[in-house]
C-alpha cells in the first residue's frame, strides 16, 4: 500500500522542481485538474501542457507546508503558495505574492487535492485529482 503522507510529499517536491513531467508522473493518464475557476482539465498531454504553461507564467512558484494532519489513509497538509508573476521574462518584486494553500490525499474517489485562496485564482491551479484506481507513483 502507498503511503498517503510520502504522495503527498512527493506531489510537493514536483512542484517545487517546476518540472511538468515529475508532476504529471503522480497523477493518473485520465487524471482530472480544476482550475480555481472551476475549469477542468483532463488528460496527462493537457495537464503537462498546463504545467508548463504555468511554470513559464509563475517561474519561482513553490508551495510549502507547516502542518501535517493524518487520519488513516487522508492527509491533509497545510502552508503556502508563493511565486512571481513574470512579464517577458522578469520578474519584478511587486509582481510576488504568497497565498495559504491546502494540500491533501485521500484513498477514494476524490484521490489527490491542492487548493489556495482566490489571491492566486487570477492564474494558478486550485485543485487536481486522481480517480479511485488511479496508480500515484
Amino acid at each position: 500500500m502507498v503511503d498517503p503522507v510520502e504522495v503527498v510529499l512527493k506531489f510537493e517536491q514536483a512542484i517545487n522542481s517546476r518540472n511538468p513531467e515529475a508532476v504529471c508522473s503522480l497523477m493518473t493518464a485520465d487524471g482530472e485538474f480544476i482550475d480555481s475557476l472551476g475549469n477542468g482539465l483532463r488528460g496527462a498531454e493537457k495537464l503537462r501542457s498546463a504545467w508548463t504553461g504555468y511554470f513559464k507564467i509563475v517561474p519561482d512558484y513553490s508551495i510549502s507546508h507547516s502542518e501535517i494532519l493524518v487520519n488513516d489513509s487522508t492527509v491533509a497538509i497545510f502552508g503556502s503558495a508563493q511565486g512571481t508573476f513574470s512579464q517577458n521574462g522578469s520578474l519584478k518584486k511587486e509582481n510576488f505574492w504568497k497565498t495559504p494553500a491546502v494540500a491533501g490525499h485521500n484513498q477514494g474517489p476524490q484521490g489527490w487535492a491542492l487548493a489556495s485562496t482566490p489571491t492566486m485564482s487570477r492564474s494558478g491551479p486550485l485543485c487536481g485529482s486522481l480517480p479511485r484506481s488511479s496508480s500515484l507513483g
